[in-house]
């Protein structure tokens, strides 16, 4: 059979990626360098029925997102820096109401306004803390245009599986490179939207097991239940009883932490037989990846761990190499953020290097090169 080859950016692969995973709509606000994918769902969203709607800012683009998960389709937005800052709060009710939507930020350079064109790894904290309170994430980092199609569709898939708002972060790198990207016909393992197999009498929309996730009705479809920010009972009405504060809060942090294995998702690159490790994500490990292959040439035993999953934090694989290691190297575009979750995971079983860049351009194979040879002459 003919592959179906195609030559997109990034942030075209991601449309794909979410039109492969069924979205049915999408509501946001354009902002460099996430506008693209605004720009074709506007136009491909009706041709297969979807809805599409700008609103008057981020802000209201997030409320309309869970407006539209709500009414039982799969929804999605898209925005970059300064528009994720103002999505955290309706981002923090998608979290307590678990409602399924996907968030993607293409970062770009800040604080404020910052550098809307230039690349960035800036926001991934952001993405672990940006709301406020106790609360589990799921953050996934694609590191190839390819890549961002398949992150998408599992995005999707996550959010429908955990009944919970997913992030994908590109950075403006790969939401604006080209590749070749295969774009198969159809795509296996799409999970659907889950429906309530009781009554609308039995109905208890947020009665779940302690580490799974519950199923909520659409809108309009008979079953009558209440969504709020605050921390409800089964029935989703506000509680104070302690008790169940208690249950809500754990399942809500168990239902990602309980599941590890299915969520955490890294590649695993010449680690074998290591005196080094290098720790990178997105596009910055396209460039650690030539420097590894580099070094490895020059007969300095290095490997590459590369997150695509980025929250949770792959701490058991970190932990696997921490005591087989010399030294750690995590290069980064920002002043310095994962690698203090290295850090911690580390949990000084050996010593760990940050490589930074934050001007705007790309850190560069050559950059991490010498970072791994100046670790290793001094090791």
């Amino acid at each position: 059979m003919q592959k179906n080859i195609k030559l997109l950016q990034g942030n075209e692969a991601c449309v794909e990626g979410a039109l492969a995973a069924g979205v049915e709509f999408f509501a946001g606000y354009p902002i460099t360098p996430s506008t693209e994918i605004a720009e074709i769902l506007a136009s491909r969203l009706p041709k297969v029925g979807g809805k599409f709607i700008q609103m008057e800012d981020e802000i209201a683009g997030m409320a309309a997102t869970i407006g539209g998960s709500l009414a039982g389709k799969k929804s999605m937005t898209a925005t970059s820096g300064p528009g994720f800052s103002l999505k955290q709060e309706n981002f923090g009710f998608a979290l307590m109401g678990e409602v399924p939507c996907v968030i993607v930020n293409v970062m770009r350079g800040g604080p404020s306004t910052g550098l809307p064109t230039a690349t960035s790894q800036e926001d991934v904290m952001q993405a672990r803390w940006g709301t406020h309170g106790d609360h589990a994430v799921i953050a996934l980092v694609p590191y190839s245009v390819q890549d961002t199609y398949y992150t998408t569709i599992r995005a999707f898939n996550l959010a429908e599986k955990y009944s919970m708002p997913v992030l994908v972060l590109l950075d403006e790198v790969i939401g604006h490179m080209r590749e070749k990207v295969e774009v198969p016909e159809s795509v296996e393992g799409i999970l659907p939207r889950k429906r309530p197999e009781v009554s609308p009498e039995e109905y208890l929309p947020y009665k779940a097991d302690p580490t799974e996730a519950p199923i909520l009705a659409p809108f309009g479809s008979g079953y009558r239940y209440h969504v709020t920010g605050l921390i409800h009972d089964f029935t989703g009405f506000p509680t104070t009883d302690s008790t169940k504060v208690k249950y809500l809060k754990d399942r809500l942090h168990d239902k990602v932490y309980a599941n590890l294995d299915d969520i955490i998702e890294v590649d695993e690159i010449d680690t074998d037989d290591i005196d080094y490790l290098v720790v990178s994500y997105g596009s910055v490990s396209r460039s650690a990846a030539s420097a590894v292959k580099e070094a490895r040439e020059a007969g300095i035993k290095v490997g590459l761990l590369r997150l695509k999953t980025i929250w949770p934090f792959a701490d058991k694989y970190i932990d696997k190499y921490a005591d087989k290691v010399k030294a750690m190297i995590v290069p980064e575009q920002n002043q310095g953020q994962i690698v203090y979750e290295v850090q911690r995971a580390v949990n000084g079983k050996t010593k760990v290097f940050a490589e930074n860049r934050y001007d705007g351009e790309l850190i560069t194979p050559k950059q991490i090169l010498e970072r791994i040879k100046e670790v290793h002459n001094n090791a």
